[in-house]
């Protein structure tokens, strides 16, 4: 194996999306934003797409651009930009456009005109997360601009769609009141003949828990890469991790009693012992915050960082574990599951974070390995 790896199941990232298609009336739009939440974002595609996924979601149009560049054709919907972006190459590159105000869908039909090319757009509403989309008071004017742009033939509404705030908090009340909020914009829009062929509002916390909200898509993101948005809860909704951190033992030594270790000697060797040095670091992505906590597997064992992360390594204390770990033996740091090694969620459950932001944060010298190919 290389010095450190971030290994990527592929089959799982298959079989996740086959898993929700089968469980849905609805089509899949595959997010892969964020370099595919850290898995390589044309792998992810591919897989997602192979496990049955239709549409590919990113927020950027040079994330959307990249998938297009390494040949992937399915349709795909960018939704996080600035003004003055590339809306011409986008719409050259057929690359849907989230649209949440008059402003920003002036700037496309620019581009729309000025190139023949159509835009193909989803008007976004904001229901109550209060981040993008269009507010309750500025819904109806978006709505008679892109109604008035779809007669002149200069864009295509494809699509309505919004996003939760709390939907990996079951029964929460913000859940039924955005979607009174989205029904409500469906309405607005269907009086100016804003017809959409899709409507969409459910990320991977509704597709899981909330089928009414599925509507004619889902937008998984954290599930098709093995993790649902409630913790520890990905087995029980038929899903497996896709990636495995891991990294080969750099050096073993030993250390007296009273030995201060790492950075600020925030730990101290309580016994004499054998310490294992393992080349990650904050800037491979692991937490800072996992000094002293974060879990590692060694010699078939659970143990925890001892000291501070440091940028590129951080420091293990055997203790027991002594005789059975040397330099070149493999540290896995999550993974999933299979052979009692930590998982993403039990490492955000210890550092006070997400999934997620664990997956997202693996650096780019951590070198990715695919496997269960043949997507």
């Amino acid at each position: 194996m290389a010095q450190t790896e971030a290994v990527i199941d592929l089959a799982a990232i298959r079989s996740n999306t086959a898993h929700l298609r089968a469980n849905t009336s609805a089509e899949v739009m595959a997010v892969v934003k964020a370099n595919g939440y850290g898995h390589g974002a044309v792998q992810a595609a591919t897989a997602a797409l192979a496990g049955g996924a239709s549409w590919l979601g990113v927020c950027t149009i040079d994330e959307a651009l990249q998938l297009r560049r390494a040949g992937i054709t399915a349709p795909i919907l960018a939704w996080l930009y600035s003004p003055g972006q590339p809306w011409e190459q986008a719409l050259a590159a057929r690359i849907d456009l989230s649209v949440s105000s008059v402003e920003l869908l002036t700037q496309v039909l620019v581009a729309a005109r000025q190139t023949g090319n159509a835009a193909r757009v989803h008007l976004k509403a904001d229901t109550g997360l209060s981040r993008g989309g269009a507010s309750v008071r500025q819904w109806p004017d978006l709505v008679t601009a892109a109604a008035k742009a779809q007669a002149e033939g200069a864009i295509e509404v494809i699509g309505i769609w919004s996003h939760f705030a709390c939907s990996d908090e079951l029964g929460h009340p913000s859940i039924a009141a955005q979607l009174q909020v989205f029904d409500q914009a469906l309405a607005l829009a269907g009086q100016q003949d804003v017809q959409p062929q899709l409507r969409h509002i459910a990320c991977s916390g509704a597709t899981l828990t909330l089928p009414a909200a599925h509507y004619d898509l889902i937008r998984p993101g954290i599930a098709l890469y093995g993790y649902s948005p409630i913790p520890h809860t990905y087995r029980s909704y038929g899903l497996r991790p896709a990636m495995t951190l891991q990294a080969e033992v750099m050096l073993v030594k030993d250390a007296p009693v009273g030995a201060g270790v790492s950075y600020g000697h925030h730990y101290t060797t309580a016994r004499a012992t054998t310490l294992a040095v393992i080349p990650l670091g904050y800037a491979d992505g692991v937490p800072r915050h996992a000094s002293n906590c974060g879990p590692v597997q060694l010699g078939g064992r659970r143990m925890s960082i001892a000291g501070t992360v440091c940028m590129d390594q951080f420091v293990v204390d055997l203790g027991e574990s002594a005789t059975t770990v040397a330099a070149g033996d493999r540290a896995v740091l999550f993974g999933p599951g299979d052979d009692g090694e930590p998982s993403a969620d039990d490492w955000a459950e210890l550092v006070g974070t997400i999934s997620y932001e664990l997956l997202v944060r693996v650096g780019a010298r951590v070198q990715r390995v695919y496997r269960g190919g043949g997507v």
